[in-house]
């Protein structure tokens, strides 16, 4: 009798230390993401100032978008340099305008994670932007794709919502390395 006893008391705990694990991975997770999404916003949300001044960070982008990233800087400074060394150093290089990492050109003046939703090593993070600045206030939500990459979320790519006039961050960064303004 105490054998069964102890048998089932045994698997009991077994099941409930493994939901108890599930758990803290999944809040482990939306609090890394929740992270990396706040590292996104803090360095490039305000100005594109810095997307040319410092280095692209390995651990924010997944390796596909950091390279789009990086075509598009290097598409711009290219340009930059053309423009001055042309016959027409007064006309306009490809250069970043607006906020890119946003819907909304102007940027947001605040943002908030509204949900996080993962499934397996993807991850998708609907982030609730508002703008003040004008009259009346602006709001939107944008989905942020995020994947895990070697026990790290890295973001994807960002899906744009419908107020801005375009769909995702990785086309507007290849239509912007190819030429074209977003």
């Amino acid at each position: 009798m105490k054998k069964k006893l102890f048998l089932c008391f045994s698997i009991l705990l077994f099941f409930v230390s493994c939901k108890e694990k599930t758990t803290e991975c999944s809040l482990s997770s939306n609090t890394a993401i929740g992270l990396k999404i706040d590292e996104l916003y803090t360095q490039y949300g305000k100005s594109n100032d810095a997307v040319y001044n410092q280095p692209i960070p390995d651990n924010l982008f997944s390796p596909s978008l950091k390279k789009a990233v990086e075509n598009a800087i290097n598409a711009s400074k290219a340009d930059i340099e053309k423009v001055k060394k042309s016959d027409h150093p007064d006309e306009k290089p490809l250069i970043f305008e607006g906020a890119i990492f946003s819907s909304l050109y102007e940027g947001y003046s605040r943002y908030n994670i509204q949900s996080i939703k993962v499934n397996g090593n993807t991850a998708d993070a609907l982030v609730h932007f508002e703008y003040d600045m004008a009259t009346p206030k602006v709001v939107w939500t944008d989905t942020l794709r995020l994947i895990e990459d070697h026990k790290q979320w890295r973001i994807d790519n960002i899906t744009f919502d419908s107020i801005g006039n375009s769909k995702d961050l990785k086309g507007v960064l290849t239509d912007f390395a190819q030429g074209s303004h977003p």
